[in-house]
């Protein structure tokens, strides 16, 4: 219970602390014309000048049945709350709302954590509007860098 209870603070923890990042992807995704589900990974951080980055894909609903199968079905990989299964999964994101809610995978280790984010402080559409103008407001290299490769 200890271990569930500390993954489950630091799970919460990380979304708080990345939400624009999230929300962001999440919206930019959407508006390449289909729902989908962001994928983070903490597996392998990228350790810069502004501290840790992770990877974080977006995943098009077309795409989405095909991976889960190779992906949650591999021997090293485990899901957590494990009544969320492939077909939770895809009934979430074909019936979210892209304009106030994201649908998030977070994979830490061998771990897999399914999370439909509602009732969020700020909606999708207002993250990516806020790292759009800072982009604008702060241009730097890392700004470039966080366009090319979609890291939080």
């Amino acid at each position: 219970m200890e271990q569930e209870n500390y993954l489950h603070n630091w799970q919460q923890e990380f979304i708080a602390t990345n939400l624009i990042s999230i929300g962001y992807n999440a919206w930019q995704g959407y508006l390449s014309g289909q729902r989908g589900l962001i994928i983070c990974s903490t597996n392998s951080p990228i350790i810069g000048a502004t501290g840790e980055t992770f990877k974080v894909h977006f995943v098009p609903r077309n795409n989405l049945a095909p991976l889960l199968n190779a992906w949650l079905k591999a021997p090293d990989t485990v899901l957590l709350k494990r009544h969320f299964m492939n077909d939770h999964i895809l009934e979430a994101v074909d019936n979210y709302n892209p304009q106030k809610d994201v649908v998030f995978m977070l994979e830490s280790g061998s771990n897999v954590t399914f999370f439909y984010l509602t009732n969020l402080p700020i909606s999708p559409p207002d993250c990516y509007q806020q790292v759009i103008k800072s982009w604008d407001e702060f241009p730097s290299q890392y700004s470039s860098e966080y366009q090319n490769n979609h890291q939080i």
